[in-house]
């Protein structure tokens, strides 16, 4: 092996290794297991929460695959109806052209263009993660068999009543001129005004004041509400206010939505541009007023002075106008959550327009029973509530899009109107009996959630009954955000329930947000964003500031941005390879929380890749070449410690299956750290050098060892691989043979499982007491400052008889190990030299302290560090009682401050003591 560990030298050979050979493949005899991936948009490049979410799946298909499952891992990307084409015209942009110039049938030529050409960045990096899906298996949403299923959903839908088109409000964009989700809307708090307008009373004799925050709208509104028991305006109720610019009369109406704390307790009410006066004006009936076209321009249902202007500029002239009239009463500043299109950026206006909805209460109940039954089960359980609280306030889901690039709805026109729906033009004709009648197709699309809530059935093969989906179907967890459990999770649940008359997965697992180490969202805005490529392969300083800094338009924050860039990453960011990235991500994967990612744990588990290859360098050259007991043969014999770490290793397995069976993955990783590090590298390999290293030793004994050496690395590298998939496979590779193991792959090979019965509870106790001593003895070195390399002598005082026979019996380890002149018990009577004293159970460990160090010297150095340390811990302290630190500054910051002061007081109470003992000497 190789002196020092560089994964850039074994990942992408061994991944290559892995896809040509089809060791993703389901292969295995047991029961099938099956994880369908979220799809990526083929648009997209992995981020952090890919990389989690990813390296978390593929630990479960790992483990389960190890386990002799059938185990599928059915990977595919969404076709990303906006951001697709967005991408594409944006090109088009670049060349002077749009997508109207080309039409619609050869822009989506374009768009397949670009995918087969630039779509397959993120599939890409998902193999640099290591992940081990069957690629021979990879979908799209919109290939053939896909297409299909979508095509065929809709259809049996809209025959049995429960898709239907209507007018209905919808979140639109302007610039886009489409429809678009909830989720594609980002609310972001900004800075603007509230206008309060007065609205005469009809009759003349008084007025009511309303507020608003977009004056431009009041030209659509069709009533004024009050509290039905707010007694200030309760007379007024049935009466009509004449609406100012419009002389229209409208109606005062009682509605308990109103708040009566909030503004004056008047509301004025649009229906066609508010979803909460929407809701309210269907409760009262009143007429729905669109004043917008679809560029957001006031249309010919507003007076004449207004019409064609953008809404802004209607915004200005409406409120100049009312202040002429004397009906503006006053305007204050006001923070507003404005709502903007995710891949627009323009404001999102809520418009009345014809879409395609589905009718999704009757779809809904069979959902719900699903969950509260326990046929599906949430991970975290939590997740449930939130899951019901939308299921059984759910509204009708609206499916239309106004794009080119997506599932063009199968729905057909003639000239009066009519609709047909059918799997294609001639079904729709041979349905209908239509003839030669002139039919043309709906321009829309599919929302792409639609297409892809049909994702665990649809690519097994459905609408086809195959193999793969009577075997893999339903699948068994699937592993997601909570910012998607309805817009994804919710609608695969229906849709599989009314199709396939069972539930789509039998758990949803559901993950936190991966944030910065400050607990900060990732944004491009905030210069926080980590790649985990770049984590993976390394990245200079120049390039990961340019990286950051593309894209942005304002001078200052690109410069802020920039600054903020070098100082946290002066040398730019290193190569920690696949395995340290995952095994950081498991290592913080507690169950539903979001994630604080430092880029430190990352480097601490690079440092852990490193013993794992130092350790096992360390076993090859003591073990190759060797009679390890790979022939079977059963002439050797187990030290204490061999069975020791044995006994460990069971437990570990054990914990580390308890903890994947309630997706700890956090528990599990750090069970099999602190084996490898704690107990195997650090004392079990200790522990084997007394025996290996004498030439006397008996030589059962020293084959006991070497065969627990081997046997143990190639069973802890089974454990490990689901976790770190590279640096176990090589590893796997040198040692197989040593172990009386064979294979191509250890991804192959079985998953450790504990064995109770080679728990040895002896000698457990056995090295536990000798590990209690040596470290002890270490304690002392470091707290008296003296050098690992003096040989000491140790006198032991008040122990029990067991203590005495393990002394008897290690002895050789304890003088070797801990680096003893001698060591034994007081004789009854003896009375101890003044000693530096450390316990072991009730046992006393001493060091006599003659001659071993100058008292004065260390005394003079320890006041020096105690004085140098209560300057430091006093500036703190100032600085933490500094109202104005701590009420600006930022909450993690502070928090540092207050974690390190009490590091150093800490610190200084271990200090005074030390110094208190050594002038009592």
């Amino acid at each position: 092996m190789e002196k020092t560990f560089c994964p850039g030298d074994i990942e992408s050979s061994w991944y290559q290794t892995w896809e040509q050979n089809g060791f993703f493949k389901p292969s295995g005899e047991g029961d099938p297991y099956c994880i369908v991936i979220p799809p990526p948009n083929v648009t997209g490049s992995l981020h952090m929460g890919h990389g989690f979410q990813e390296a978390i799946m593929d630990c479960l298909i790992r483990y389960q695959r190890m386990q002799g499952r059938n185990t599928l891992w059915q990977v595919g990307t969404d076709h990303a109806g906006i951001a697709t084409q967005m991408v594409v015209e944006r090109l088009l942009d670049a060349e002077g052209q749009s997508r109207h110039d080309l039409g619609r049938e050869k822009f989506i030529e374009k768009v397949w263009e670009w995918k087969e050409h630039s779509g397959g960045t993120i599939t890409r990096q998902l193999r640099r993660l290591g992940t081990s899906p069957d690629w021979s298996r990879e979908r799209f949403t919109m290939d053939e068999g896909f297409y299909k299923a979508v095509q065929e959903v809709f259809v049996r839908l809209f025959d049995q009543g429960l898709i239907y088109r209507g007018q209905r409000l919808v979140n639109w964009d302007p610039k886009l001129h489409t429809a678009i989700s909830d989720l594609e809307v980002i609310s972001e708090e900004e800075k603007g005004h509230l206008w309060y307008f007065r609205y005469p009373i009809t009759d003349g004799s008084d007025h009511l004041v309303v507020a608003t925050t977009r004056p431009e709208t009041m030209l659509g509104d069709t009533a004024v509400a009050i509290h039905p028991e707010d007694t200030r305006y309760r007379h007024l109720i049935g009466r009509t206010v004449t609406l100012p610019l419009t002389h229209r009369e409208i109606p005062i109406i009682a509605d308990d939505y109103v708040d009566p704390e909030f503004g004056t307790g008047c509301v004025k009410i649009t229906p066609a541009h508010d979803f909460n006066d929407y809701e309210l004006g269907h409760r009262h009936n009143l007429p729905l007023i669109n004043i917008f076209d679809a560029n957001a321009r006031l249309n010919s249902n507003v007076p004449e002075a207004y019409r064609g202007l953008d809404r802004f500029e209607a915004r200005r002239r409406v409120v100049a106008d009312l202040e002429v009239l004397g009906l503006l009463d006053r305007v204050i500043d006001h923070q507003l959550k404005v709502p903007r299109g995710d891949r627009s950026g323009v404001v999102i206006e809520p418009w009345l327009t014809d879409q395609w909805y589905v009718a999704t209460k009757p779809l809904a109940e069979k959902a719900i029973e699903a969950v509260a039954s326990g046929r599906i089960q949430f991970v975290p359980k939590q997740y449930e509530n939130m899951y019901f609280a939308w299921m059984r306030d759910i509204q009708d889901w609206c499916i239309s899009r106004q794009l080119w690039w997506g599932h063009r709805i199968p729905a057909w026109y003639d000239d009066r109107g009519n609709v047909y729906v059918g799997r294609s033009e001639e079904d729709v004709r041979a349905k209908h009996n239509l003839g030669k009648t002139p039919l043309r197709q709906d321009d829309d699309v599919l929302d792409t959630w639609f297409s892809s809530a049909l994702w665990t059935f649809g690519t097994l093969g459905w609408p086809e009954n195959t193999r793969e989906l009577e075997t893999f179907h339903p699948t068994n967890v699937l592993v997601t955000g909570f910012d998607i459990i309805f817009f994804w999770v919710a609608r695969m649940i229906m849709m599989t329930e009314h199709f396939m008359a069972e539930v789509p997965f039998h758990t949803v697992y559901v993950h936190g947000l991966v944030r910065d180490s400050h607990g900060q969202k990732m944004s491009k805005s905030k210069g926080n964003v980590l790649d985990p490529i770049d984590l993976i392969d390394g990245i200079d300083l120049e390039t990961l500031v340019q990286k950051r800094t593309a894209g942005l338009m304002q001078p200052h924050l690109k410069q802020k941005i920039e600054q903020q860039t070098r100082k946290e990453f002066p040398g730019g960011i290193d190569a920690y390879g696949t395995d340290a990235l995952r095994f950081t991500y498991y290592s913080l994967a507690s169950t539903g929380r979001d994630i604080n990612f430092d880029v430190g744990r990352i480097e601490g588990f690079r440092n852990f890749c490193n013993k794992i290859w130092n350790a096992s360098r360390y076993v090859l050259m003591n073990c190759e070449d060797q009679d390890c007991g790979q022939d079977g043969s059963a002439d050797y014999r187990l030290s204490p410690p061999d069975r020791w770490i044995i006994s460990r290793l069971q437990q570990t397995e054990q914990a580390v299956a308890d903890a994947v069976a309630t997706y700890r993955f956090d528990l599990a990783s750090q069970a099999i750290y602190e084996f490898v590090w704690n107990e195997y590298c650090d004392w079990y390999l200790e522990l084997s050098k007394p025996v290996l290293w004498d030439a006397n030793a008996d030589p059962a004994l020293k084959k006991g060892t070497r065969r627990t050496l081997i046997r143990v690395l190639e069973t802890t590298l089974r454990l490990a691989h689901p976790f770190m998939p590279f640096i176990t496979e090589e590893i796997w590779q040198r040692v197989k043979l040593l172990a009386g193991q064979a294979g191509d792959t250890v991804m192959l090979q079985p998953y450790p499982q504990a064995d109770a019965g080679k728990i040895d509870s002896a000698a457990i106790a056995t090295v536990e007491w000798l590990k209690s001593v040596i470290v002890g003895i270490r304690n002392i070195r470091g707290e008296m400052n003296i050098s690992p390399g003096r040989q000491l002598p140790i006198l032991l005082k008040n122990g029990y008889n067991s203590d005495r026979d393990n002394l008897a019996a290690n002895r050789q380890a304890l003088l070797r190990l801990a680096n003893l002149e001698s060591i034994r018990f007081l004789a009854d009577g003896e009375q101890a030299p003044t000693s530096a004293t450390a316990l072991a159970g009730v046992m006393e460990i001493l060091v006599p302290m003659a001659g071993l160090i100058d008292k004065e010297a260390e005394l003079s150095r320890l006041t020096r560090e105690i004085d140098k340390l209560l300057k430091e811990t006093e500036r703190t302290r100032a600085k933490l009682g500094n109202g104005n630190f701590v009420d600006k500054a930022p909450a993690a910051v502070v928090d540092k401050e207050r974690i390190k002061l009490g590091n150093m007081e800490s610190a200084l109470h271990k200090l005074e003591l030390q110094h208190r003992e050594i002038a009592s000497l």
